[in-house]
């Protein structure tokens, strides 16, 4: 008789780790590489299209690269071994969305630019 695989681990005395399906996890990794690739050729694309780069420009390029390199840091946690812990997975996660809340941001920042127009003229003449 096969006993089944327990979604816990123990871990020392009378502890025990609660456990995610792994299968769970390869869903989650895929979908963060997706996001992590969109937002590296969002900015790829911004970077070379023509015209002058302003001030306000600056500010959302590093919200961008901040929010990208918080992207691939949950994605790098997410593919040890040990993100297979609940706790581990549930930190490298919300990780992922402060990431993803930067880019947006980034994103946000630099439409908000085009739209109204906004010129500090510190880059260029």
């Amino acid at each position: 008789m096969s006993e089944e695989p327990s979604p816990h681990r123990d871990t020392g005395p009378g502890a025990r780790q609660e456990l995610i399906d792994p299968e769970f996890r390869s869903g989650s990794l895929t979908a963060i590489s997706v996001v992590v690739g969109f937002s590296l050729s969002f900015l790829s694309l911004w970077a070379g299209l023509g015209g002058r780069w302003q001030a306000f420009d600056l500010v959302a390029v590093l919200a961008i690269l901040l929010g990208i390199a918080v992207q691939i840091k949950a994605l790098a946690d997410l593919l040890s071994v040990g993100s297979l812990v609940l706790a581990n997975y549930n930190r490298s996660r919300k990780l992922f969305l402060i990431g993803l809340a930067l880019v947006a941001l980034g994103v946000a920042f630099a439409i908000f630019g085009d739209i109204t127009g906004y010129d500090l003229h510190i880059l260029g003449e």
